[in-house]
């Protein structure tokens, strides 16, 4: 992993954005179909079933697309209203870190759940079919706190976020809850490790829906940039463009430990 860090550093150096850490209006992109992903399915110990789809092109990136449920979007939304950060107009972004809000605790450990249990069922899989599949390495679920830094970011139509990959002053391990309107983010390869890659200009689009839980880590994480281009003709999905509307994107990350 560390030579993994070092390519991106060598490409991005220590100040690559994070998601609406600095916000541009992107230029347009064409927008592809996504191959389907292996799927896994899993049951908590509340009886709540979750599907995840492996994204296939790229390891280490991991979509739940049935996290949150109609009910729990609402309550997390009405907690992050509360919190007052977007009363002014021109805000639009809030950071948090260390100590998180109640409900970003809470958020954390409904992440942790979800994922230990499916990563039982990967096991399970894996025993039956031989195949790997592993949706979050061991090492990030137990780390202690699996999250410590918070990013809320709030989008209007044909606001998005540029090509990045995520700060090295962040560990591995990326959580994204995507809120509200649907929309396509794209990923593609850093421009200097292309190998094994036909095409570097190759973009791989995922389709984030309301509730959804996308997870970043490995290759995923330090290799592949992700952007959001939300303007208009471009948020393009099995032929249809998608109405954009209110986006809004909670972000969970480690930061890393100083020594």
């Amino acid at each position: 992993m560390e030579e993994v860090k070092s390519i991106v550093r060598e490409a991005f150096g220590e100040s690559s954005n994070s998601e609406g850490e600095e916000e541009e209006y992107l230029d347009a992109h064409s927008a592809e179909n996504l191959e389907n992903g292996k799927r896994l399915s899993s049951e908590s110990v509340f009886g709540e079933s979750h599907n995840w789809e492996s994204i296939t092109e790229i390891d280490g990136l991991w979509l739940c697309k049935d996290f949150l449920s109609t009910h729990q979007q609402s309550n997390l939304l009405s907690s992050i209203q509360k919190e007052g950060w977007f009363a002014a107009s021109s805000s639009n972004q809030a950071m948090r870190f260390g100590d998180l809000p109640g409900w970003a605790v809470e958020l954390s450990s409904s992440i942790h759940e979800v994922i230990l249990f499916s990563n039982y069922a990967a096991e399970l899989e894996n025993y039956e079919t031989g195949k790997e599949a592993c949706i979050f390495p061991q090492d990030l679920l137990w780390r202690e706190p699996i999250f410590d830094q918070l990013i809320v970011n709030m989008y209007q139509p044909a606001e998005g976020i540029c090509p990045h990959v995520d700060l090295m002053r962040f560990e591995d391990g990326i959580a994204i809850v995507s809120l509200e309107s649907t929309c396509v983010m794209h990923f593609s390869r850093v421009e200097n490790d292309t190998s094994g890659v036909q095409d570097p200009q190759h973009k791989v689009p995922v389709l984030l829906t309301p509730g959804c839980l996308i997870l970043m880590w490995g290759e995923a994480r330090y290799l592949w940039k992700h952007e959001i281009n939300r303007k208009p003709g471009i948020q393009i999905w099995e032929g249809q463009e998608i109405d954009q509307k209110r986006r809004i994107s909670v972000t969970l990350r480690k930061l890393c430990q100083t020594e």
